[in-house]
């Protein structure tokens, strides 16, 4: 109750309606200055698209990648209101910093810009969308891996000219090195292990039958201390190749290269 207004006292219309007024330019006051103010949070009906842009694109052979800033959550869309997908940690399960391919973005008007990365948990494919700025600045390529199923062969491209091929070995029927679209997130070097000889590429790509192996099953690109079984099926899931190829193709493929396996 207002001082100097008594209780059961009734007050003219004019000062309801004067009260009224000035509580509607108040608000109106409130309003504005939410839409001015620098990174305020507007209603999902308020936010406009204002940019949408490719960031990797097949047709022209260009292809980005960008490492972590920070453990961030990829969602379903492009919206901290979003459903989360899943968690992207700092570094891979091997402790290397962890690296995702970006595929194209969207920008805001209110200032918010959004990645969307290939994720690397199952089902294989999945896509999700981050934050600008838990990635770091993107680095380009120009070069792609073809994994053939059928011809026991890879190739590596580079603006789509066939610069490196070999012999490889593949997952066995009943642990099938995974069909799709995957992309270089870690190259390997200084450890001692023959079975996987001298060198190794982690991809995001991971089995769908080995997923209790430690670190859930990734797939990866390594050498072999067993030259002579190559080509063919005999791996459980990896992707295997004699470790000439293997150093060179090392050299030769940077992080971030998209890799297709078919």
């Amino acid at each position: 109750m207002s001082r100097g207004i008594k209780a059961g006292v009734r007050l003219p219309m004019i000062f309801w309606m004067g009260t009224l007024r000035r509580i509607s330019v108040v608000m109106l006051g409130v309003a504005f200055l939410a839409v001015l103010a620098p990174g305020a949070v507007t209603p999902a009906t308020e936010r406009v698209t204002v940019e949408h842009f490719v960031l990797s694109d097949s047709a022209t052979e260009t292809y980005r990648w960008a490492f972590l800033r920070h453990r961030a959550i990829a969602r379903t869309a492009p919206s901290f209101s979003a459903r989360a997908k899943t968690r992207i940690g700092f570094r891979t399960p091997e402790l290397y910093r962890n690296v995702v391919q970006v595929l194209d973005g969207v920008r805001y008007n209110n200032g918010q810009t959004w990645i969307r990365v290939r994720l690397a948990i199952l089902p294989n494919g999945s896509k999700g969308w981050v934050p600008r700025n838990a990635l770091t600045a993107f680095n380009k390529t120009h070069k792609r891996l073809v994994i053939n199923h059928a011809t026991l062969r890879a190739t590596l491209y580079n603006r789509g000219r066939p610069i490196f091929k070999t012999i490889i070995g593949v997952g066995q029927p009943h642990w099938p090195t995974p069909r799709g679209e995957f992309y270089v997130r870690e190259k390997l070097s200084g450890y001692y292990a023959p079975t996987y000889g001298p060198r190794a590429f982690g991809l995001n790509a991971r089995s769908a039958v080995l997923t209790d192996w430690p670190g859930g099953g990734f797939i990866g690109i390594h050498g072999t201390n067993e030259p002579q079984i190559l080509p063919g099926r005999v791996s459980h899931g990896c992707v295997r190749m004699r470790n000439g190829p293997i150093l060179r193709l090392f050299r030769l493929m940077p992080l971030g290269t998209p890799v297709q396996i078919r």
